[in-house]
């Protein structure tokens, strides 16, 4: 792109990591006219992320649409995200409800396909110009904003002046400590391996997730027949798989409640994963800067919900300021109704996915919600609405969805309850739990 002898910047926008924040928002932002500079450290346009569950929520769906790239996903041979939990009470099968409509999904595509397939529909985008083997190494700083970034490039030390600088670069963002914008951070008391399979059978054919309290695990099927198997114990257990990475990994998924048919798949990958991923959040604005996907919330692996979060904040970004970016606008209220937004849509479900990040059992209220969701359809969909980030957790724990789910476990505990034979003396009642289950 040549640079108009009028023009104040090169560009309106540099965006640092072309990954799924960073693609979608320029391919956003350069369709309301913004001039958009993606920055790529690496050099390879078919590099992706590894460490992923790769796995794009419900909630991902509408801005997958908007930008155009539900045939392509479809072609490339994406899974559309069906899947079944299981707990202690039984199995969370979410369907449809009779004449109702079909449940919410997008789709379980690995990263290999989908970082390269996002990131040339950025390149062939009018407006953004992809810029392969761009790092970003400092700020252009102008009487206390940025107007900038300082990029180690092919051919040497680059500055590109722009009106604003978003960092897409991921949960270790060098634009936010660039611009010193602090994280706070929440331990995670679990660790994390994956690996990918072939001829790993799910029962149904869908993804699996299961919640051993603290234990989890989950088991998505992708793309190419590709399954991936992911493990996520307590930090308790870190010693064996320290001491056989490969014999642990075994041992816990054969020790799965219907266990995926390990020892006969075919592992294509190594058992790659991470003992060490706190969750962080950030401020998601500084005076010239925006902070999209993992640079602003990183959360807990276990969710999968990274990817879905990431597209939506770039949506929800470039909604925002994609006027200011170009001269028409005050780009300082534009970054504040972003961040109020991002704030807002994301600040509850952070905060109980650290607290459950602490590696505890379920507390109270969970139990009565997942073992209500494991006896009745309307609740399972219920959850799968807050699991698929299309409800937040004040509509998740609605009065009403919370009645119900009272309701049904005491339905549930008088169905269970044995009928009492003819005795001398009255026998002790059975103990219940706050979930209203006898006998667990």
């Amino acid at each position: 792109m040549t640079k108009p002898e009028s023009a104040e910047y090169d560009y309106d926008v540099v965006i640092s990591g072309a990954s799924l924040a960073g693609s979608a928002a320029a391919i956003l932002l350069a369709r309301a006219g913004v001039r958009v500079a993606l920055l790529e450290r690496r050099s390879d346009p078919e590099a992706h992320k590894a460490l992923c569950t790769h796995s794009l929520t419900a909630n991902a769906y509408p801005v997958l649409d908007e930008l155009g790239l539900i045939p392509a996903l479809e072609r490339a041979g994406a899974v559309r995200n069906e899947a079944r939990w299981y707990t202690r009470w039984g199995w969370i099968e979410p369907r449809a409800a009779p004449e109702g409509p079909e449940l919410p999904y997008a789709y379980n595509i690995r990263r290999s396909t989908l970082d390269p397939l996002i990131r040339s529909h950025a390149a062939q985008t009018p407006g953004v110009d992809l810029l392969l083997g761009h790092q970003v190494t400092g700020l252009v700083r102008e009487a206390g904003r940025t107007v900038g970034v300082r990029a180690s490039t092919p051919q040497g030390e680059r500055e590109i002046p722009a009106r604003l600088v978003v960092g897409a670069d991921g949960k270790d963002s060098a634009v936010a400590k660039f611009a010193e914008v602090p994280a706070r951070l929440h331990e995670n008391a679990r660790f994390g391996y994956l690996a990918h399979f072939r001829n790993l059978p799910l029962h149904g054919g869908i993804g699996h997730t299961w919640f051993l309290e603290p234990d989890m695990a989950y088991a998505f099927p992708n793309d190419d027949g590709v399954t991936v198997m992911a493990v996520l114990p307590d930090k308790k257990r870190l010693p064996a798989f320290r001491e056989d990475l490969e014999g642990s990994f075994l041992e816990f998924v054969r020790a799965l409640p219907e266990a995926p048919p390990i020892d006969s798949a075919e592992r294509i990958t190594k058992i790659t994963g991470t003992v060490n991923y706190p969750l962080h959040s950030r401020k998601p604005t500084a005076p010239g800067v925006a902070l999209i996907g993992d640079a602003a919330l990183t959360g807990d692996p276990l969710w999968g919900v990274g990817c879905g979060w990431a597209l939506q904040s770039a949506q929800w970004l470039a909604e925002a300021v994609a006027s200011a970016a170009t001269g028409r606008g005050d780009l300082d209220r534009s970054l504040a109704l972003y961040a109020r937004r991002h704030r807002r849509r994301l600040r509850g479900h952070q905060y109980l996915a650290a607290d459950y990040a602490r590696a505890r059992p379920f507390n109270p209220l969970e139990r009565l919600m997942f073992s209500a969701a494991a006896r009745d359809e309307s609740l399972a969909r219920h959850m799968h609405r807050f699991a698929s980030r299309l409800i937040g957790p004040l509509r998740f724990l609605n009065p009403v969805a919370v009645a119900k789910a009272s309701a049904v476990n005491i339905k549930h505990r008088g169905a269970a309850a044995p009928v009492a034979a003819p005795v001398a003396a009255p026998a002790a009642p059975p103990a219940t739990s706050a979930d209203g289950a006898v006998g667990r």
